[in-house]
């Protein structure tokens, strides 16, 4: 996921509202915010039936049922919105800050090679044997400095190898290497997006996901940058710190370590390669899908997003669109904190690298009598 702030250890209620309230609702594009909430509907409920579990609850599944049942190769935006309407309820979220923060994520297109050469010599790795989950998929945004996923050994769970000791060999002997990058500031900005499509030389593509993390707490080097005052905020995008990590080799090396999080891949293939993937598996759809903190809200979840400022990402000036919780990320934690997903390749990757406004979201909670009710009595006017 693309660098961010932290917004964690809120308190966090939900205010009724109606759907007159929201901003630029009327305006917006609810066929393609409803073809992007189905996307959701079959992995929340497997994920719902399995004993990993979710957070995704009964009455947002009932609502996916009905959804599934609506006939036609695309919904109309009438018929869309009217679904929405008939079955959610906005609700304002409420905590200790005014606005949120949403930053932006895509898909990179990266040369690589199976086999490592003077030119391609930058591993990335699959998922070892040995690393555990210690929480949820879903879960691991919200954990703060906790440890996510560690390393299986005879006398019980460790720490595993931070991003230093992997780039100094920790993996090395153990066959895990998928593919051989041209420089390690790809394969950082790879695991920072979270996924990729790689070039091989003989023009094939192929995509990769994420596949778990060493478990380390996520740090933004681009951050550490600005409070060092390497780079000016107002400056800061994905192609000013790429450009900075690539100018001293040695000096671009030591910061990225100060990230001990590192993330393993694997590589998609038949229907799951057609697009990126988020949490649970979750076919991404551009503009519409949003990385949550899943400790506030369930994945699934349609959420609309208000950010005035934000005119580069529409066309319509400032940026009011419904989205779908459809994945996560180590730097995305708090209620209002979000990552919109752009798309695969260079113009998405342009929209995701200037990402970094204040806005507000207004969650779509299911007309269900138990879970708006309970949402309701959390509010204290």
């Amino acid at each position: 996921m693309a660098d961010g702030g932290d917004m964690t250890g809120l308190a966090v209620s939900f205010e009724p509202l109606s759907f007159a309230d929201l901003p630029g609702w009327l305006q917006d594009d609810h066929a393609t915010a409803f073809a992007a909430f189905i996307k959701s509907c079959g992995r929340v409920r497997a994920a719902a039936s399995c004993t990993a579990g979710t957070t995704t609850g009964p009455a947002l599944l009932s609502v996916c049922d009905t959804a599934t049942k609506m006939t036609g190769s695309r919904v109309s935006g009438a018929a869309a919105r009217a679904f929405f309407e008939a079955h959610f309820e906005p609700h304002r979220v409420l905590h200790a800050n005014s606005t949120g923060l949403l930053t932006g994520y895509y898909e990179p297109l990266i040369d690589a090679a199976p086999t490592p050469s003077v030119e391609y010599a930058t591993p990335i790795y699959r998922r070892p044997a040995d690393l555990a989950n210690l929480v949820d998929e879903a879960s691991r945004g919200s954990k703060g400095d906790a440890l996510t996923h560690g390393r299986k050994t005879a006398y019980g769970v460790e720490p595993y190898a931070t991003r230093k000791q992997i780039e100094q060999g920790a993996l090395q002997g153990l066959g895990l290497e998928m593919m051989y990058l041209t420089s390690p500031v790809d394969a950082f900005f790879l695991q920072v997006q979270g996924s990729g499509r790689l070039r091989l030389p003989d023009g094939q593509m192929i995509r990769v996901s994420y596949d778990g993390k060493n478990g380390h707490p996520y740090t933004s080097v681009g951050q550490l940058l600005i409070d060092a005052g390497e780079l000016p905020a107002d400056k800061m995008s994905l192609d000013a710190l790429a450009a900075w990590l690539n100018t001293d080799t040695e000096r671009g090396r030591q910061a990225m370590w100060q990230n001990k999080s590192y993330v393993f891949f694997r590589e998609l293939k038949g229907e799951e390669a057609d697009s990126a993937i988020g949490v649970l598996d979750i076919p991404l759809t551009p503009g519409r899908s949003l990385a949550v903190d899943a400790g506030a809200h369930a994945i699934g979840t349609p959420v609309y997003v208000h950010a005035p400022t934000l005119t580069h990402a529409s066309k319509t000036g400032g940026f009011n669109r419904l989205m779908i919780a459809q994945d996560v990320g180590s730097a995305i934690k708090g209620p209002e904190r979000g990552d919109i997903y752009f798309g695969s390749g260079e113009a998405a990757g342009r929209l995701a690298g200037v990402t970094r406004h204040p806005g507000n979201f207004f969650v779509l909670l299911p007309r269900d009598g138990s879970t708006v009710g309970a949402r309701k009595a959390a509010h204290k006017p």
